[in-house]
């Protein structure tokens, strides 16, 4: 046995690096599969063009994200946490936010008179909420809460991915699981039954001014990328002050080297020599 073992640990040593790939591919495969114990199926991952160190958001995914929240998702959840004017530069000019902003009706006030009155919506307000109040969205909703989607990404382990999934994975229920009345089945949801009902489901439920073909997985690719970014909105501007600084630091780590050889050099290269007399 020691011989053996021995063997054993002499071919590992020889096999390091290979052993060490493996063992992370393996890794990585059990951490990507379900277990038994979970309730839901993890997300398959996709390959999203803004998820790169230099890469930035697919403006016209956004603005096609954002028509699909505006004409599908908004009917049930709210985006209490961004404003019409954070779509300015971003998805839309500035003229077409402010056209978009001034077809809603605020409450605003008091007025002089100390009475409240309605106003169109401008640059400053954020998105309409569907419901007045929390009870009144489980009253419309048989009991189940649309969640706010302002931060749903950031909300949710594997972010877009899940959201996307979510959107595209609504299924038939298989054999022997009965649903109950108002639920749907959806094997990435937790626990596989969601009450809210597949809400992409035909050809051209949004109108795209670019042309683009409303497929229901273009119409989810596009407002998962439209709500990573409005999770994360300043994210572009953060990889641009990140490249700079990090240009910034190897500028300056050269200049440092450079006269760090500059100055140490005489003294490392010098000869020193004992002369007897």
């Amino acid at each position: 046995s020691k011989g053996l073992l021995s063997k054993a640990l002499k071919a590992a040593k020889r096999n390091a690096i290979p052993l060490g790939v493996g063992a992370g591919i393996l890794g990585a495969g059990v951490m990507s599969t379900a277990s038994a114990s979970d309730d839901c199926i993890p997300p398959p991952h996709q390959s999203w063009s803004h998820k790169g160190a230099f890469s930035s958001f697919d403006a016209g995914s956004m603005r096609r994200g954002y028509e699909v929240y505006r004409q599908v998702c908004s009917t049930c959840h709210a985006m209490n946490f961004l404003c019409y004017r954070n779509l300015v530069g971003n998805t839309h000019t500035r003229e077409h936010a402010e056209m978009l902003a001034g077809s809603i009706e605020v409450k605003d006030g008091p007025n002089d008179e100390g009475e409240m009155f309605d106003r169109p919506g401008k640059l400053f307000d954020r998105f309409p909420a569907p419901y007045p109040n929390e009870e009144a969205a489980r009253a419309a909703n048989g009991g189940a809460y649309p969640p706010d989607l302002s931060m749903i990404v950031k909300a949710r382990p594997h972010g877009e991915d899940y959201v996307f999934a979510l959107l595209t994975g609504y299924k038939e229920p298989p054999a022997g699981i009965q649903m109950r009345p108002g639920l749907h089945y959806n094997p990435y949801f937790s626990g596989g039954a969601i009450s809210m009902e597949a809400p992409l489901k035909d050809f051209g439920q949004v109108e795209w001014q670019d042309g683009t073909p409303p497929t229901v997985t273009q119409m989810a690719k596009d407002v998962s990328v439209f709500l990573a970014w409005a999770s994360e909105p300043e994210t572009d501007d953060r990889k641009k002050a990140g490249v700079k600084w990090m240009t910034a630091l190897f500028v300056a780590a050269g200049i440092a080297g450079y006269w760090k050889r500059f100055k140490w050099m005489p003294i490392k290269t010098r000869r020193i020599e004992y002369k007897s007399y």
